[in-house]
């Protein structure tokens, strides 16, 4: 690849910009940094942040340079249809998050993590499996930021993907480790403003130097006929519907996004997420058009590796200068969600192990808090560069973390709305969806005759469950069980023989059937109901605010007697049947 020879920067260049980069934020995060740091300060900013740096903390918490490089690895794959599924979705999920992030920050406004939440809602299983999800999930996430980081560096400079993961990694240590979450939330504004200056600049500047639109009227025989079509079945199978149903699973299931929404202010939840939904759709499909490009053009990533399609757009079509705000552009991205990946794993061990499972909420001390949160960030670091050697494809990895939190998102959002959910019922949906899950993604156990029946049958219902819970945030659970019946009807016939050939999108279906039906079956009929004030009581302040009652042991529910269930619109003090 000439070009890229003839780009490359000096190893002198390289450590300058990531000095530069890096030592910015570390001064911005020391600015903000207290003599005597403050727990809840350190893991959710005290739940008071403002609409400007809460947007834009969300923003460039969803857009990390992961999504970016999946975005152009589903245009090169799809066609141009490719980015519009990764980044449609992935915007449209950010908008169905607030009308339940609404009701959580309703029964939990002081809480720090969701599975502090289950903890006072259920007891310890509960606990204990949303924060193990979480931990798995966000050193992934840590993982696949560092990979990004690491080729980038490796692409642009003299440096080895190993030197250059072990750069990205201590760079976004130094800023986040002394002051935590309001490090990340502070430095992801600057982030993201800088981000979409760059996203604005260099994607029209890559397209016209590549001759567009010539490029892609010579290059259209390259394709294939599934590629050329907007309207593709294949993209939206093979790419569009897996995503729609994982990015519904990481809006419920992830710590990162549950941190911000602990965070913000409660009456600015609506519109901190509609304008991070405007803002990740257009520089994540901006970005992703790269790939759509590079098909036209016959480009072929360096070493056949997906993940090295920007970086290689780049480095053959911009100038130094151009590429240097490119450089800065993608280590931001995946800085403003690596830091944000640390926070979170802090705020874990911190609220979910430390303070409630070793100390107790009412014993846990502050200073012995910011301790255990440090030294998971260190260890987290030293994990996700261990498992970065890997070099995993990164779309892949997305896609699975998302379905894996499938299991999750009915009986989480049933156990904020549903009087009646039990946590045996919450341990049981989620350990039977992960069973059947786990053989229908990875193809353990064959999946033809009457057994992919039974699996195709099973994904059809995850269609009306994720439909449906899309409705039901929005329209109540009237709305939801209509839309959710019709789309189970409608797809049926297309579905069910066929949709097993799908192993992403069927494991994905299956695990938000399968712990919903089991849910439904195991509450349906009991009795007693929960109180739902008693979760603002039992979670709350560690630094002196107001101290709860303790939490309940594993398995005290809070039951009480005569609390029925509703069939009408969530309201934040309300209950119903999801």
């Amino acid at each position: 690849m000439e070009g890229l020879e003839t780009a490359r920067f000096s190893a002198l260049v390289v450590v300058g910009l990531l000095v530069l980069f890096y030592g910015g934020t570390f001064l911005i995060s020391a600015r903000i940094g207290k003599k005597e740091e403050n727990a809840d300060g350190y893991m959710t900013a005290g739940h008071n942040i403002g609409f400007g740096i809460s947007a834009a903390s969300m923003t460039a918490t969803w857009i990390w340079a992961s999504s970016m490089y999946a975005s152009a690895t589903s245009g090169y794959t799809y066609g141009i249809s490719g980015p519009i599924h990764y980044g449609l979705w992935g915007a449209l999920m950010i908008l169905f998050i607030y009308p339940f992030g609404k009701r959580i920050r309703a029964v939990a406004p002081k809480a720090h993590t969701l599975a502090e939440v289950m903890y006072a809602r259920h007891g310890r299983s509960s606990q204990l499996l949303l924060a193990g999800s979480n931990i798995v999930g966000s050193l992934i996430s840590l993982m696949s930021n560092f990979i990004a980081g690491g080729v980038l560096i490796s692409m642009l400079s003299p440096f080895t993907f190993t030197q250059g993961v072990f750069a990205v990694a201590a760079g976004v240590l130094l800023y986040t480790l002394w002051s935590g979450f309001r490090a990340s939330v502070l430095t992801d504004f600057v982030q993201v403003v800088a981000m979409l200056g760059a996203v604005a600049v260099i994607v029209p500047f890559i397209f016209f130097a590549a001759d567009f639109p010539a490029a892609f009227e010579t290059g259209a025989g390259r394709l294939t006929p599934e590629q050329g079509d907007f309207f593709s079945s294949t993209a939206f199978m093979e790419q569009g519907a897996p995503y729609i149903a994982a990015v519904l699973a990481y809006a419920i299931g992830n710590q990162t996004i549950a941190q911000r929404l602990f965070a913000v202010k409660e009456n600015l939840i609506k519109p901190t997420f509609v304008t991070a939904t405007v803002g990740y759709g257009a520089m994540v499909i901006g970005v992703g058009m790269l790939g759509v490009l590079a098909l036209y053009l016959g480009y072929e990533p360096a070493g056949g590796d997906m993940n090295n399609i920007i970086p290689g757009m780049a480095a053959d079509y911009l100038p130094p200068l151009l590429l240097a705000v490119f450089f800065i552009m993608i280590v931001g991205a995946l800085s403003s969600t690596a830091d944000s990946d640390l926070s979170a794993l802090s705020s874990i061990m911190m609220a979910d192990v430390y303070g409630q499972n070793v100390a107790g909420k009412e014993k846990a001390n502050p200073r012995t808090m910011l301790l255990v949160g440090r030294i998971t960030m260190v260890v987290a670091t030293a994990a996700a560069v261990a498992f970065a050697s890997l070099r995993l494809n990164i779309l892949d990895l997305l896609v699975f973390v998302g379905a894996l939190w499938g299991a999750l998102v009915f009986p989480v959002l049933a156990s904020f709305y549903w009087d009646k959910v039990s946590g045996k019922a919450f341990t049981t949906s989620v350990l039977a969806a992960l069973a059947v899950f786990l053989p229908v993604r990875f193809s353990w156990i064959s999946v033809d005759g009457a057994f992919g029946i039974v699996v195709d049958v099973l994904a059809v219902l995850g269609v009306g469950v994720v439909l449906g819970l899309m409705v039901f945030g929005f329209f109540g659970a009237r709305a939801a069980k209509v839309v959710g019946a019709a789309a189970v009807v409608v797809s049926a016939p297309f579905a069910v023989g066929s949709l097993h050939e799908y192993a992403t999108l069927c494991g994905s279906l299956v695990a938000y059937s399968v712990s919903t039906l089991v849910c439904w079956a195991m509450s349906v009929r009991r009795r007693e109901g929960f109180d739902f004030s008693l979760i603002a009581r039992r979670t709350g302040d560690f630094d002196g605010g107001p101290r709860a009652a303790a939490a309940p042991a594993a398995g005290d529910d809070g039951a009480v007697p005569g609390r029925g269930d509703a069939d009408d619109a969530p309201e934040p003090a309300g209950t119903t049947t999801p």
